[in-house]
């Protein structure tokens, strides 16, 4: 029988293996392989096949909503009128909020991506017998597997 799992790096791992070694199975029969992370800097625009959960005009579209508001107000004294001055406030504050969230994307991002890529996955598989699955299945579970899965071998 062949178990799967999945572990973050950590020490957990370890002591994991250690113990599934105690239980009687051999070093050959464990096997860990390490996830790579992803590389790529991610995307600023999303497309429809792939989304990062990030809105861009949400901050633009409240500026342009006050700016909106404060320009058209003022207009009523500028020679322009309420109506020209409110649509070049609500194009302004739709640029500005636009340019500062790409800003703040770029900048702080960056560092949460470089954060998170500190913590990788490994599958770690285990051959063993099917008396030995259940104890071994606990084993995993009790030392923080992510996900443990039984194939039985025909």
């Amino acid at each position: 029988m062949q178990i799967f799992s999945t572990f973050e790096q950590s020490g957990y791992l370890e002591l994991a293996i250690s113990l599934i070694e105690k239980k009687g199975v051999k070093k050959e029969n464990i096997f860990a392989v390490p996830l790579d992370n992803l590389q790529e800097e991610g995307k600023i625009f999303d497309t429809l096949h792939r989304s990062d959960g990030i809105s861009l005009i949400d901050l633009a579209m409240a500026l342009a909503t006050a700016f909106s508001v404060i320009c058209a107000s003022i207009g009523f004294v500028l020679a322009w009128g309420p109506i020209y001055w409110g649509i070049i406030g609500a194009i302004f504050g739709f640029v500005l909020g636009l340019a500062l969230k790409i800003f703040f994307i770029k900048v702080f991002r960056k560092k949460k991506n470089l954060l998170r890529g500190i913590h990788t996955e490994v599958i770690l598989i285990v051959e063993c017998d099917e008396s030995k699955a259940e104890a071994i299945e606990a084993i995993l579970w009790e030392h923080l597997a992510i996900g443990v899965a039984k194939v039985g071998m025909v």
